[in-house]
């Protein structure tokens, strides 16, 4: 395996994910936590599948809706983890071109598929507390399909011109990627070439699909509180508002991570790139953790649920 970033090739048919950049010798201790991190993320949303598949009175919108947010979790995590854990543990840092343009091409689609199931899932808290006589009506099988279908087909098209924006570029001044995984960001700034169009287009998705989603979030969660706060009794508004504490917590392990990688890779210049990698894992790594943990906790069903699985019989 050759690891050179000589300037004089073009278009390599591999690159080289350097892993952690300046934390090389740490490779294995920092595998310990990530690998802990995403068995927990796999066995927490495996779990969260099967409790809804076996436990019929949760076949509704809310858990299809938990479940799609399960199924995208275990994409982006499987998606970039076990590549990452044979660079920390077996130097396996070779990954072909297309290799590469198809992690980042199933990276960008599922990100932006958990934040539209989380505006999916705003939509029934909304329909769920201001619409209640109406919910089962409004939010029928058919409609919970339709929606996933929408987040699915727009995840699905606005995340196609990455990969071949990618594949125009020349690259010629090296191949060796400073990641665990080969981010839109990180590859296209290899090319050796005006790469405006990329930046541009990587703006112009943020705010057509996370931009669009968050504002329709604050405008359900809008509509929420008001209804809430016309509830007569102080115990009618919180037990209401509870309601909709799983899926707030959601939103923050989802949207806080990926909002400070965000800031970091954009303004913080003076910042080690080690540093910048780790928050870069933790945007992928935290809300597949997370958001099982979230709703079998808060949620008294799937709670109910797990107990009996675990409990023996006659105890």
């Amino acid at each position: 395996m050759s690891d050179s970033n000589t300037t004089n090739f073009n278009n390599p048919s591999t690159f080289i994910l350097l892993g952690i950049p300046g934390l090389e010798g740490a490779h294995i201790w920092i595998s310990i936590p990530f690998c802990t991190m995403y068995t927990i993320a796999v066995l927490g949303n495996v779990t969260i599948l099967f409790i809804v598949k076996m436990e019929q009175s949760l076949h509704g919108p809310m858990y299809y809706f938990l479940c799609m947010l399960a199924v995208t979790d275990l994409v982006v995590s499987t998606s970039t983890l076990p590549k990452m854990l044979s660079i920390f543990w077996f130097n396996s840092r070779e990954i072909s071109f297309s290799s590469c343009l198809t992690q980042m091409y199933v990276l960008l689609c599922f990100s932006a598929m958990e934040s539209g199931i989380l505006m999916a899932m705003a939509l029934d808290r909304y329909v769920a507390i201001c619409h209640p006589l109406r919910h089962s009506s409004i939010l029928t099988n058919s409609v919970v399909a339709k929606i996933g279908l929408a987040v699915v087909l727009r995840s699905g098209i606005f995340a196609l011109p990455y990969p071949f924006l990618a594949m125009r570029w020349p690259y010629c001044r090296t191949n060796i990627i400073p990641h665990t995984y080969c981010g839109h960001i990180a590859v296209v700034k290899l090319a050796c070439a005006d790469i405006r169009i990329s930046s541009y287009y990587g703006l112009f998705d943020l705010f057509s699909e996370i931009g669009m989603d968050v504002f329709f979030i604050t405008v359900s969660y809008t509509l929420i509180l008001r209804a809430i706060f016309r509830l007569p009794t102080k115990d009618a508004r919180l037990k209401t508002f509870g309601t909709c504490i799983s899926h707030l917590c959601a939103i923050l392990a989802l949207y806080t991570p990926g909002f400070f990688s965000s800031l970091m890779h954009r303004f913080g210049h003076n910042v080690p790139l080690h540093f910048l990698v780790l928050i870069a894992n933790m945007y992928l790594l935290v809300p597949p953790l997370l958001h099982p943990i979230i709703y079998g906790v808060r949620t008294k069903q799937i709670r109910g649920r797990l107990l009996r699985l675990f409990t023996p019989k006659g105890t």
